[in-house]
């Protein structure tokens, strides 16, 4: 795994945890949206600008990422 990836001081946005969290539920970008209440298109940005962060390269990277840090946790309903 890339250093970037297993660098433990990497910082996520709230939001960026919750659309984490939801890919590690095994939702869709399309159903993240859906939940949150958010555009395809916001999501793809959260998505993007995690990568950027953690150095991750593919949807495996970011899920392995987040399970390293132990700073994902199930998602809760997205209501508000």
């Amino acid at each position: 795994m890339d250093q970037a990836v297993s660098d433990r001081t990497v910082q996520l946005s709230q939001q960026e945890q919750r659309v984490l969290a939801h890919m590690a539920d095994g939702l869709t970008y399309s159903a993240i949206a859906q939940r949150m209440k958010l555009s395809r298109h916001t999501v793809d940005t959260y998505i993007r600008r995690i990568r950027a962060k953690t150095g991750a390269r593919n949807r495996m990277q970011l899920l392995l990422h987040a399970l390293a840090l132990s700073d994902v946790q199930p998602a809760a309903d997205d209501a508000n």
